[in-house]
């Protein structure tokens, strides 16, 4: 029976299991992932990652073509199965996990280039984890309505892209974003071809700070329901509140989610405006799966 070596790690309580297939023999069917990822019959988690070297996938081969130091692919999964186009919190837990496993290093103040199914993303240390930088981010799917349990009535959504895609929406107060029910799927309409992650946001009073702003987040991930955080969510979110705000709205954000407390930073590059995420990665234990 075939095994595999697997470690679960989280940030901000958004959890992945990980396992090695540096030359891309041991892929998972969605079944297994799905299996794998059960919280009452599995190890448990939000997603999947297999580290696989990117010479050995033709989503690696085009992240090769792009950059050449991005030896290694994230190979992401979500809880139902479904392969994503990247994640902000598991690209941190990926690097910690590639470090502390010995398969790749990363100096104080050097950059790691990881390949990923929305393009090359770099990863630097950071004071409490590591930071990542998401690429550049755009405005996508316009405003659509969007209606979720336990929400009195239908809200009007800010269509991000990430690199995955995300409806950023506001409500009234804590109040209101503690009663929605986000175990439902969250109904977008009119629906995106492939899905969203949908964002229910709050800003903090003050929303700025000593020049941060800060909000307040629960998540619907695609694929896996409501989770703990999202990463590259944070980031929408936060931009969405920046875009809301008008002029004079900054470019740092701490946003508050069920697991902790990440960080985003808008800064311009020669391509456009980049979006940073900065928040902790931890490996929490290892073991060996059966698989069936």
């Amino acid at each position: 029976m075939a095994t595999i070596h697997f470690t679960k790690g989280q940030g901000t309580g958004n959890d992945f299991v990980l396992y090695s297939d540096p030359e891309g023999r041991q892929p998972l069917t969605a079944t297994q992932i799905a299996e794998i990822c059960d919280r009452h019959f599995g190890v448990g988690a939000d997603g999947v990652i297999r580290a696989v070297r990117s010479a050995h996938l033709p989503e690696g081969e085009a992240a090769l073509a792009e950059d050449d130091g991005a030896t290694w692919f994230m190979d992401y999964y979500n809880a139902d199965g479904s392969p994503a186009e990247m994640c902000g919190n598991g690209i941190r837990v990926y690097v910690r996990y590639l470090l502390e496993s010995g398969l790749a290093e990363l100096p104080e103040g050097g950059t790691i280039a990881i390949g990923t199914r929305s393009g090359v993303r770099d990863v630097q240390r950071s004071t409490n984890g590591f930071q990542v930088d998401l690429g550049r981010w755009r405005l996508d799917g316009g405003e659509p309505l969007v209606r979720a349990k336990e929400l009195a009535v239908a809200r009007p959504g800010l269509g991000i892209d990430m690199g995955n895609p995300h409806v950023v929406v506001a409500v009234a107060d804590d109040s209101e974003l503690d009663a929605a029910d986000l175990s439902y799927i969250p109904h977008i309409e009119p629906s995106p071809e492939h899905g969203a992650n949908v964002e229910f946001v709050v800003p903090h009073e003050p929303l700025v700070v000593d020049g941060v702003g800060r909000i307040r987040m629960r998540v619907h991930e695609r694929g896996s329901g409501e989770t703990l955080s999202c990463g590259t969510g944070a980031a929408a979110a936060a931009l969405a509140v920046r875009y809301w705000a008008g002029d004079g709205a900054p470019n740092q954000w701490r946003v508050e989610v069920p697991g902790g407390t990440v960080g985003v930073r808008m800064f311009a590059t020669e391509d456009g405006e980049h979006v940073g995420l900065s928040g902790p990665a931890a490996l929490v234990f290892t073991g060996t799966l059966d698989l069936a």
